[in-house]
C-alpha cells in the first residue's frame, strides 16, 4: 500500500490536532496555540504546546515533537497503519487500496517535477536572452526591480511552437504533454502551449513548481487570452492551490493579516509595494478548499475585488462559498476597491499608503452581504421588499453552524425591519396626566381581545406541557416588538405544532396591532402561568436587563425553531434503517449528539430567577438518550 505525500497532507489537513489531543490530554488555549502539561514526561509547569496552523506539537522540556500521525503512534502506541486508518475515518477519507501502479505513478510525478524544474530554468533564461527584450520592457513598465523579478522567477515563453520541445529533449513527448507544457490536437503535430508570453512559475506548498501561468505581449494577438494557466496535471489542481501561498502563508501567521487578490499579477505587485501576505487563486473562483486553506494561516483572510461589476460578482461568489463553512472565529472581511481600478493601478496611482488605508478598513461578511442584496434589485413596492427578506433568509439557510445561522437571521433581520419599516412621523403627542414629584412614567400595558386573552391565559396556565414553548410566548408578549423580527419562525412553528399554533396566531394579530415602536407589553398576566412552572427563564424575570433579556429572548426562540426539525431528522434516519442499517446508524448517533447538545443549551438558559447563574442541569448520556428513543 502506498501513500502519497498528497494524500497525507490531505489528511493532515482534514484533522484538528487539538482535537485528535484533546481528548486524552487538556489543552488550554494561549494566543494562537494550546498548552499543556506534557503527556510524555512529568512535569508541574505546562511546557507542551500545539499548533493547529502549523499543525505540530512541542515540548521545551523533553523535545517531543511531531504531528497528528506522530501522536498517534507515539502516545497511542499504534501502528503507522493503525494510525492512519483510524485518522483516515475521523476524516471522512479512504485509505488507498492496495495499488501496484501506486508506486510508479509517485515516481512519474517525481518525473514530471523534473520536467517543470528544466521548463523553468529554461523561462529564466530566455528572459535574459536578447528575445526576451519584450519581457524585459513589459516589466520595467510594471515598475518591478530586480530583486522582484528574481524573487517570482519571471521568465519568457519565445513564439515557437516547437521551441520548449527542442529545449527540453531529454524529455518524452508524452512527459512534456502530461506535465501540460505540450499540447495534442488530433490529426495535427504536437506544439507548445505557452509562446510569446511572459511566463510566471505556480509553486506547490514546498516551493516546487508544478504549473505556469504567462501573459501575452504580442499586441497583434487579440483573438488570444490575456492570461493562460497551465491545464490541470497530476501535478497541479488549480481549484486547491493557491498562488504565492508558500511565500505568503509563514509571513501571515506572523503578522495576522493574509490578502486574497484576484490574480497573480496583483499579488507582485503588492509585494514589490511591501504587503508580501498576499495570493491569489488560479482562473477560477475561491473554492472550498481553498477558503480551509486561508483558514489554517488565518482566521479571517481579507478578499480584495476590483470595484467594477466583475469583481463585485466575484465577491459574492466567495462570500456564499463561505456561508455553508462558517465556524466562531472564521470568516472573511471584504475590500472593494475604487470603480476601475486593481491593486497595482491604486499603489501607482496613490501609493502604497491608500492601499495598506483600504487593506485598514475591511467589510465584514455580513455587511458586504446585507449590502449586495439591498443593491442587487430596486426596492419600491412591498413585493421587491419581501424579495430581500426571502434572499436574506435563503443565504442564512446555507448556514450550517447554527448558534452562527441564529445570530445573522437576527442581525440581517434587524437590518431588513429598520429598512422596510423606518419610523413613523411623530403623531401629536397626548397630554399626560401632571405626574407627582417623584412619579415615573410607566406605560400602561396594551390589551388584548377577549378571545386571544383566553386562548393564551389557557396555554400559559399550565394546559400545555412544553415549558420552552410558554416561555418563549410570555417573553413575547413582555417585549411586542420582538414579534416581527421573529415572525417567520413563528409561523413555521404554528404549522407543526397546532396547539402552539393557536397561540401564535393570538400572538401576530395583537401585535399588527401595535405601533411600530410599541414597547409596552401586550398584557399585564403575560408571564403569570409560565411563572408557576417548574423552570422558569431570565428573560421573564421582572428585573430582567431589556437587552440581555432580548438576547435570551431570541436564543429561545432559535431552540424552539429547532427542535422540530431535529426530531424529524431522528425520525427520518431510524425509519431507513431496515434499507441502510450502518448509514441509519451513525446519523441516529451524530443526531443524539446534537440532542444531547440542544438539551445542554436549554439547560444553560433556564434559571429560576434572572441575574443568577442556572443551575445544573445534567444532560442525559448517550446510553439514557438510547433508552429514551427506545421509550
Amino acid at each position: 500500500m502506498a501513500l502519497s505525500p498528497q494524500w497525507l497532507d490531505e489528511l493532515r489537513a482534514r484533522i484538528s490536532l487539538s482535537g485528535v489531543i484533546g481528548r486524552t490530554t487538556k489543552l488550554q488555549k494561549a494566543g494562537r496555540e494550546y498548552k499543556a502539561c506534557c503527556p510524555f514526561h512529568n512535569e508541574k509547569s505546562p511546557s507542551f504546546t500545539v499548533n493547529d496552523e502549523k499543525g505540530f506539537y512541542h515540548c521545551f522540556g523533553c523535545g517531543a515533537h511531531g504531528d497528528v500521525i506522530r501522536w498517534m503512534t507515539d502516545q497511542r502506541g499504534l501502528s503507522f497503519m493503525d494510525a492512519i486508518k483510524e485518522l483516515a475515518a475521523q476524516a471522512g477519507m479512504e485509505v488507498p487500496a492496495a495499488d501496484p501502479r501506486a508506486a510508479q505513478k509517485a515516481e512519474e510525478r517525481a518525473g514530471l517535477h523534473d520536467v517543470m524544474a528544466a521548463a523553468q530554468d529554461w523561462f529564466r533564461r530566455n528572459l535574459l536572452a536578447p528575445e526576451g527584450q519584450e519581457a524585459r520592457a513589459y516589466l520595467a513598465t510594471r515598475g518591478f526591480d530586480a530583486h522582484t523579478i528574481e524573487r517570482f522567477g519571471f521568465g519568457y515563453a519565445p513564439d515557437s511552437r516547437t521551441a520548449l520541445k527542442s529545449a527540453l529533449g531529454q524529455f518524452d513527448e508524452a512527459m512534456l504533454v502530461e506535465a501540460g507544457l505540450r499540447i495534442v490536437v488530433e490529426e495535427r503535430e504536437p506544439y507548445d502551449r505557452f509562446r510569446a508570453r511572459l511566463m510566471l512559475p505556480i509553486e506547490d506548498a514546498r516551493g516546487r513548481v508544478i504549473a505556469f501561468g504567462g501573459r501575452i505581449l504580442a499586441k497583434d494577438k487579440s483573438d488570444a487570452p490575456k492570461y493562460l494557466n497551465s491545464p490541470d496535471t497530476p501535478l497541479f489542481d488549480k481549484g486547491r492551490t493557491l498562488y504565492n501561498l508558500h511565500r505568503a502563508g509563514p509571513l501571515a501567521r506572523q503578522s495576522g493579516r493574509m490578502v486574497v487578490v484576484e490574480g497573480y499579477m496583483d499579488v507582485i505587485a503588492l509585494a514589490a509595494a511591501g504587503m508580501n501576505e498576499a495570493v491569489a487563486p488560479l482562473g477560477t473562483a475561491l473554492t472550498e478548499h481553498q477558503i480551509e486553506l486561508l483558514w489554517r494561516m488565518v482566521e479571517v483572510p481579507i478578499l480584495c475585488f476590483d470595484g467594477d461589476s466583475a469583481g463585485q460578482r466575484a465577491a459574492m461568489r466567495a462570500v456564499t462559498r463561505a456561508l455553508p463553512m462558517l465556524k466562531p472565529g472564521h470568516s472573511l472581511r471584504i475590500v472593494r476597491l475604487p470603480t476601475g481600478l486593481d491593486p497595482d493601478d491604486l499603489i501607482r496611482r496613490d501609493g502604497a499608503a491608500a492601499m495598506e488605508r483600504l487593506l485598514s478598513e475591511p467589510r465584514s461578511l455580513l455587511d458586504t452581504l446585507w449590502e449586495h442584496e439591498r443593491e442587487a434589485q430596486p426596492l419600491n413596492s412591498p413585493e421587491e421588499k419581501a424579495g430581500l427578506k426571502a434572499r436574506l433568509l435563503e443565504h442564512v439557510e446555507a448556514i450550517q453552524h447554527p448558534d452562527i445561522a441564529a445570530l445573522y437571521r437576527r442581525e440581517l433581520m434587524d437590518r431588513f425591519s429598520a429598512f422596510a419599516f423606518p419610523p413613523r412621523p411623530p403623531r401629536a403627542p397626548n397630554t399626560p396626566r401632571q405626574l407627582k414629584r417623584g412619579e415615573k412614567f410607566r406605560p400602561q400595558p396594551q390589551r388584548l381581545a377577549p378571545e386571544a386573552a383566553t386562548m393564551l391565559r389557557r396555554f400559559l396556565s399550565g394546559g400545555n406541557r412544553d415549558q420552552l414553548s410558554a416561555a418563549v410566548i410570555a417573553g413575547l408578549l413582555r417585549f411586542p416588538d420582538e414579534v416581527s423580527r421573529h415572525a417567520e419562525a413563528l409561523s413555521t412553528l404554528a404549522r407543526s405544532d397546532r396547539e402552539l399554533g393557536r397561540a401564535i396566531d393570538s400572538l401576530l394579530e395583537a401585535a399588527e396591532a401595535l405601533e411600530p415602536d410599541a414597547i409596552a407589553p401586550i398584557w399585564a398576566d403575560r408571564a403569570e402561568g409560565s411563572k408557576r412552572g417548574a423552570v422558569s427563564f431570565a428573560f421573564l424575570a421582572d428585573d430582567a436587563d431589556p437587552v440581555e433579556a432580548r438576547e435570551e429572548l431570541a436564543q429561545a426562540v432559535a431552540l424552539l425553531v429547532e427542535r422540530p426539525a431535529l426530531e424529524e431528522a431522528m425520525r427520518a434516519a431510524t425509519a431507513r434503517f431496515a434499507t441502510d442499517p450502518e448509514g441509519s446508524w451513525a446519523e441516529q448517533q451524530r443526531l443524539r449528539k446534537r440532542k444531547l447538545e440542544f438539551e445542554a443549551r436549554l439547560g444553560q438558559m433556564a434559571s429560576r430567577r434572572a441575574g443568577k447563574p442556572a443551575r445544573n442541569r445534567v444532560a442525559p448520556s448517550v446510553e439514557q438518550a438510547d433508552q429514551q428513543e427506545l421509550d
